[in-house]
């Protein structure tokens, strides 16, 4: 990378606390908003693509409207949106900009809308322009005027066009490649829009009306979110739905993550790329759509989901990029990094294989069938599914966290459960039976092999320690609630692994928990769900509430919480936190509802 391509504004954007950025999304892509107002990180056209905006993790690339005077920050988003509303108090008065890209996002051209205004006093406002592609290795060039006014550009193989700043001033047509700079003062009421356009392909439709383009933004929001009346946290429900679908693109596929390299605690060196599209990430979100609102978004985890199943097979990646293709194979860049974490692109996941991913995909299936929202490819892929699980269930695997292979205990019963879900959804057929027996056979095998001499689950057979996911098996009726297993499962969990309603996966060493790692806050809400699930309702409440707040400013949650600096850790935001949010939040409102069977013969404890 050329340091010379890095803009000179950087000094005034350092990173900051991950807890004080909010998300813009419109399936497609997405931006970090910092908050002076800074978007320091956007890839484009698509999630996996290069950055043009990467000042978060050193790079070049930044879009700044920012108060020219003191001033203390805030912001919110709009009810059930991802439209956010950066609001700061100066000496003059009160300024806003309002930011999105507008809704719901082309998977070749995106549009970024910025409205400023001046609600209180005079506005005196600094607008920096500075996008660099590859991640600050290319900036603009061919900058010019269109026939309106508006400014023009390449950007690497992009198209660019920014609207509304016909009184910007272009710098640094040298080797600090080009920028645009722009000084605003507004009096009290006036507002400025800016629209900020990059295209794959050439720009030739006439330049985006910003009312016009805030209305049908306005619109599909209101249409894309439901209202969510009967969860708890009505509000926190609809905030994550609206980050579920902002990052769900037109194929169905869900990222899951917005960022790449943003650190992590649990080990050192342990920064990953998420802008991908898990399959377990996927079902985990479809799951809470369906026991929140059935809908489109179930519908969309079903359609990636059955695709890569009929695409792949028993070979089924744990991820994929959101087109359906392979997850690209892990490089670094030569940038500086987000403090702390470190810049690499790609992910060494796409060399893996894990187990529960089959068992997960026939959760999601099976969840789709119960609300009669599966069709022949779904039903065809829960057969696929299925008999991957009985070639493929003694193999090692690397399991839900991604470690080293070995026969994951979740692994196995997540699978059982999904075949015993996806046999009970299917009600009849010669398929039944094979699923059942087969999740029966499972069951019995791990219980021989992996059922600790205390009566709980352990994390394998040859690890007696406790580890979070195997609260999950549970959770999606692979047992009753009443099960001894299941109920020493959780208390030994909670008194092993949480401290004070925050959760820990496992335990990596001898040091205390919140030093080893990062309190998952997945995990937290899934305690949530397991003491909900034993009729433990104030305790359910208590650990959804915990949980709830272990978020930033702006409500987005990340992988992990640092309890005692109360900062957030990884990437953000973390798409499946906020699906297991969405979850609790739709099952605390109503009664335990796995159902309380008997256990069958083969299932028998001890």
């Amino acid at each position: 990378m050329t340091k010379g391509h890095r803009p000179d504004e950087t000094p005034r954007y350092p990173p900051q606390d991950l807890g004080s950025y909010a998300l813009l999304a419109d399936g497609e892509r997405g931006a970090l908003v910092g908050p002076r107002g800074e978007i320091c990180w956007l890839c484009a056209p698509r999630w996996h693509d290069d950055a043009v905006f990467a000042a978060l993790i050193g790079g070049g690339g930044l879009y700044a409207v920012t108060p020219a005077e003191r001033f203390v920050p805030g912001g919110t988003y709009e009810d059930g949106s991802l439209i956010w509303r950066s609001r700061w108090v100066t000496r003059s008065g009160i300024v806003e900009c309002r930011d999105a890209l507008a809704f719901p996002g082309e998977t070749g051209r995106l549009v970024l809308l910025r409205r400023i205004v001046a609600r209180e006093g005079r506005a005196r406002v600094r607008v920096v322009l500075h996008p660099v592609a590859g991640y600050g290795r290319e900036p603009m060039r061919e900058t010019r005027r269109g026939a309106s006014g508006e400014w023009r550009a390449r950007l690497g193989r992009l198209a660019l066009r920014w609207s509304g700043a016909e009184d910007a001033r272009p710098a640094g047509e040298g080797g600090d490649g080009c920028r645009f700079t722009l000084e605003l003062d507004l009096a009290e009421g006036q507002r400025r829009d800016l629209v900020l356009e990059l295209g794959a392909g050439p720009l030739r439709t006439p330049t985006v009306d910003p009312g016009r383009a805030w209305a049908a933004t306005e619109r599909a929001w209101a249409s894309a979110i439901p209202g969510l009346g009967d969860t708890v946290a009505v509000r926190d429900a609809r905030q994550a739905y609206a980050v579920l679908r902002g990052m769900t693109s037109a194929g169905g596929g869900m990222v899951a993550a917005a960022t790449t390299s943003l650190p992590e605690r649990a080990e050192e060196g342990r920064n990953y790329d998420y802008r991908y599209v898990w399959i377990r990430d996927q079902s985990y979100a479809g799951q809470a759509v369906a026991a929140a609102a059935p809908g489109p978004l179930l519908d969309d985890a079903v359609r990636f989901a059955t695709a890569r199943l009929h695409a792949d097979g028993p070979d089924l990646s744990p991820a994929y990029t959101v087109d359906g293709r392979p997850v690209p194979d892990q490089q670094p860049l030569d940038l500086p990094g987000y403090p702390g974490g470190y810049d690499r692109i790609g992910n060494h996941v796409n060399r893996q294989f894990q187990l529960d991913c089959f068992g997960e995909a026939l959760l999601l299936l099976a969840a789709a069938a119960e609300h009669g929202r599966l069709d022949g490819d779904g039903w065809a892929a829960a057969g696929i599914a299925a008999d991957a699980i009985r070639r493929r269930w003694r193999d090692a695997d690397a399991g839900i966290w991604e470690l080293d292979n070995r026969a994951w205990t979740h692994s196995r019963l997540i699978c059982a459960a999904g075949l015993r879900r996806i046999a009970d959804a299917a009600h009849r057929g010669p398929s039944v039976h094979e699923w059942s027996s087969l999740a029966d056979a499972i069951v019995a095998d791990t219980a021989r092999r992996a059922l600790h001499p205390d009566g709980r689950w352990q994390r394998s057979p040859d690890d007696p320690s406790l580890d979070a996911a195997l609260l999950l098996p549970p959770l999606r009726g692979l047992l009753p609630a009443d099960d001894p297993r299941t109920r020493a499962t959780l208390r030994a969990y909670t008194a092993e692994l949480t401290d004070s309603f925050y959760a820990y996966r496992f335990r990596h060493d001898e040091r205390p928990l919140n030093e080893a790692e990062g309190a998952f806050v997945l995990c937290g809400f899934v305690v949530a769900l397991a003491e909900h699930q034993q009729g433990h309702e104030i305790d359910a409440y208590r650990w959804f509430e915990r949980n709830r707040g272990a978020c930033g400013a702006p409500g987005l949650y990340a992988e992990e919480y640092d309890v005692a600096q109360r900062r957030l850790l990884g990437n953000l935001p973390q798409a499946f936190v906020h699906a297991l949010m969405l979850e609790a939040s739709a099952r605390l409102a109503g009664p335990a509802t796995t159902p309380r069977k008997p256990p069958r013969p083969a299932d028998a404890a001890p």
